[in-house]
């Protein structure tokens, strides 16, 4: 080997080595921002709130203590617990709540789907719904398994209009309970998995969240089932889960809400959507403020801060707290006290009619 090769080879070496050490994977690029601006993180909402979306199996026993306590940090005074199923499961929830935390949780009924199309299905549901009522339940939810997975007696999906549910949802609106309903999820998981789809590293860590264009049917089919059901049904209350994945198309969004004032929207899992347009998303908080309710989803307590800070502050430029659901930072939308009150506990008093209004000011 010559000296020019010797010499070379560890030079073609090192640079081979520094191009690997170079290389990383988008979900691993968290580069630290440079910039300098003021700051305010919060842990507590600036008033009282209800959060309208959240998941507890297990209320129907134990003292609730630790839970409560957690939500007292936050200065969340009610949570509405949307996992309640129904019958005695249900009951058992109720009857804790009254017996170790009265008035901090509002306890919504779910519909046993199975054996739809039957004889006298929709009867029997009807007065399961009625009883749940007389149990305590507070509103009914109804989770994305309808329009998706749900099978009647003859294999054929269930769609989310279906006629043997319109008893259901006349009673709900008989009662005066709210019906939170989630169909679908976001349009993302439907389109293409190449580099122009928005949700590509969530649909790559989450691979079994990926759909396909017929999975099991169109998104914009799913989407259209819900909003037929919305506008046969005026005298119910729907309360449109993740503000009905409409958050990145607020002008749709508004158009929709113009057309079927019995619904309202709840931001669960989607205040990403709304931190990085806060121009937009404030004139649609001031436009449909009486319309719009606090919502988180899954209980991870650490990470309301990120809700308080899009709603509460003009912070600019600060990171979403999941990496998979926004790679982008966010911005405050500063909203005023009196649309702030309203969000966070003014409309779910009007709209969710059991929650006790004495914790509120």
């Amino acid at each position: 080997m010559s000296k020019f090769n010797a010499l070379l080879c560890p030079l073609v070496l090192a640079a081979g080595l520094l191009h690997a050490q170079q290389k990383m994977d988008f979900e691993k690029y968290d580069p630290v921002s440079t910039l300098v601006v003021p700051e305010h993180p919060l842990k507590k909402a600036k008033f009282p709130f209800i959060d309208v979306h959240n998941h507890q199996r297990g209320l129907g026993s134990g003292n609730l203590e630790n839970l409560t306590r957690d939500m007292d940090a936050l200065n969340m005074k009610v949570m509405v617990n949307l996992s309640g199923g129904n019958g005695s499961g249900l009951k058992a929830m109720t009857d804790n709540v009254k017996a170790n935390a009265p008035k901090r949780f509002i306890i919504f009924a779910n519909i046993d789907f199975s054996g739809i199309g039957e004889q006298g299905w929709t009867e029997k549901a009807v007065k399961q719904l009625q009883a749940d009522y007389d149990a305590g339940a507070g509103g009914l939810k109804v989770f994305k398994n309808l329009g998706l997975s749900v099978r009647d007696n003859s294999g054929k999906r269930v769609t989310v209009d279906d006629p043997r549910l319109d008893a259901i949802w006349d009673k709900c609106g008989e009662l005066k309970m709210p019906v939170l309903i989630h169909t679908a999820d976001p349009k993302p998981f439907w389109d293409p998995m190449d580099d122009h789809n928005e949700r590509w590293l969530e649909l790559q860590t989450h691979p079994g969240r990926r759909r396909g264009p017929d999975n099991p049917a169109p998104w914009e089919t799913l989407i259209a089932e819900q909003h037929r059901m919305f506008k046969k049904h005026p005298r119910t209350t729907f309360i449109d889960a993740h503000f009905g994945w409409y958050a990145n198309d607020l002008g749709h969004l508004s158009k929709l809400m113009d057309e079927m004032p019995n619904i309202v929207v709840e931001f669960g899992a989607v205040i990403a959507e709304l931190g990085r347009q806060p121009k937009m998303a404030r004139q649609f908080f001031e436009k449909y403020q009486d319309r719009i309710l606090f919502g988180k989803d899954s209980w991870q307590p650490d990470e309301y801060a990120t809700y308080f800070r899009v709603l509460e502050t003009a912070d600019e430029y600060f990171p979403y707290h999941k990496k998979y659901h926004a790679f982008w930072r966010m911005y405050g939308m500063n909203l005023p006290d009196d649309i702030l009150r309203k969000v966070y506990y003014k409309n779910a008093l009007r709209i969710i009619p059991r929650i006790d209004k004495s914790l509120f000011p």
